[in-house]
């Protein structure tokens, strides 16, 4: 089917410098391992190693506690049920150097305590109960913990045990963690709060949260999980939510909990304040209007059933632009909600984004004598153009609008980021090209 380029739609976005202390070119992560994620816009704004193999310790909770989530939606348990801590787990609690809720032996604990001892006090011994709770033992546990990981998204993971401990064996990349990170917040928000929990208490003991970016105030930040071993170094996982954006920030290898509070807060910052998300179209608002072919309407609005957005910088705004495509005729009948075209979203240094075009409503199809009326017509005079106040997306439309998309699927922190510097291209006008 021949497909013809029916307009190119110039965007024209605000164009206000944006102040930052930190240039996009200048900024550069003091981690071995880094990467942040516009999950919003669906893009990857900085990587330093992002697919190298690194000991993820105590990060490596999160997958714990996406098993442990899963099974409270799946309802195979309850948060008031009770687990019962084996000597094997109390034993987490006097190894040398490891964290720990200081469970009692043969001691029965609740699994919503059990989950706070393991994000806000980081316990390996909680982690241990609710590993051999949840598979019966804690090796059963982390073969399904592996074979989940790969379900979710996580290309180039391997775990040893549930909370992180060093293993040659047990690593993951910044890059998986980022979309580990993704998958809590989008596929348990009723569970997600426990994340940003400040501190608990068990056994008369008060630890506080040890994500220090929680305490910072106006950062946004509301999870994720802390980590540090020898072999490691200092990392985080965090996610912040600034005016509706939520972006994931991965950083490890870090010298010391001073960088760890310093280098992924300058991270976010940079995200936030060199790049900005904007919404191009709303769910069901008209893109252009298409002529019929032998329709009982002469023409079809086009429309997009979901956000589009983007997350650009300022250089990358200037050369935004949005291409219709349609088929050379659209024959009718058409079903409100039927496929009939795309629309492609590009800007300098990015890949395309394709987004299907669907009718906005039912056209018919016209009686037969019409039809040969009609048919005529066409041959003597061609198919009806698109009244000049028919579209809704003159040059200028749209503008910078602040809300944001829903959350998006699970595969954007496996997008990589755009080289640095990308040079912007100018809008290009309406097009009448024809492509195959």
């Amino acid at each position: 089917m021949s497909i013809s380029v029916k307009a190119t739609l110039a965007v024209a976005l605000a164009t206000t410098t944006l102040l930052s202390p930190l240039s996009a070119l200048a900024f550069e992560s003091s981690a071995r391992q880094a990467i942040l994620v516009d999950l919003t816009g669906r893009r990857v704004l900085y990587e330093k190693n992002a697919d190298q193999h690194m000991p993820t310790s105590s990060m490596s909770k999160m997958m714990t506690i996406y098993m442990v989530f899963d099974a409270l939606k799946a309802g195979k348990i309850k948060l008031d049920d009770e687990f019962t801590v084996s000597e094997h787990a109390w034993r987490q609690t006097y190894k040398q150097d490891e964290s720990s809720m200081f469970l009692p032996i043969n001691g029965r604990v609740k699994v919503e305590e059990l989950i706070q001892g393991v994000i806000i006090q980081s316990g390996n011994d909680a982690t241990v109960v609710l590993a051999e709770g949840l598979g019966g033992s804690e090796q059963q546990f982390v073969d399904e913990m592996n074979e989940k990981a790969k379900q979710i998204g996580l290309a180039d993971s391997h775990f040893m045990n549930p909370h992180g401990m060093p293993d040659p064996n047990h690593y993951s990349t910044a890059r998986d963690l980022a979309t580990l990170a993704e998958r809590l917040v989008v596929d348990f928000p009723e569970y997600y709060h426990y994340f940003g929990e400040l501190e608990f208490t068990y056994n008369n003991i008060k630890q506080g949260n040890r994500n220090p970016l929680l305490y910072h105030a106006g950062s946004g930040v509301d999870g994720l999980k802390t980590g540090h071993t020898d072999a490691g170094g200092y990392g985080l996982t965090a996610s912040a939510l600034r005016d509706g954006r939520r972006l994931v920030v991965v950083v490890n290898g870090l010298p010391s909990m001073q960088a760890r509070a310093d280098d992924p807060q300058a991270l976010l910052d940079y995200g936030f304040n060199e790049f900005k998300a904007f919404t191009l179209f709303k769910p069901g608002e008209t893109i252009q209007r298409e002529a019929t072919w032998l329709g009982d309407q002469p023409f079809v609005p086009l429309v997009v059933d979901q956000p589009i957005a983007i997350t650009l910088s300022l250089a990358e705004r200037k050369g935004l632009k949005a291409v219709v495509k349609m088929p050379e005729a659209v024959k009718a009948p058409i079903a409100q909600g039927q496929e009939i075209g795309t629309l492609v979203v590009s800007a300098p240094g990015l890949p395309d984004e394709t987004f299907p075009l669907k009718a906005g409503a039912s056209v018919g199809r016209l009686g037969f004598f019409p039809r040969v009326a009609m048919a005529a017509h066409y041959m003597l005079g061609g198919r009806p153009e698109v009244p000049q106040d028919a579209a809704d997306t003159p040059a200028d439309k749209p503008e910078e609008k602040a809300a944001p998309p829903k959350p998006p699927p699970p595969s954007s922190a496996a997008r990589k980021a755009p080289p640095p510097g990308s040079a912007a291209a100018p809008s290009s006008p309406v097009q009448g090209d024809k492509t195959n």
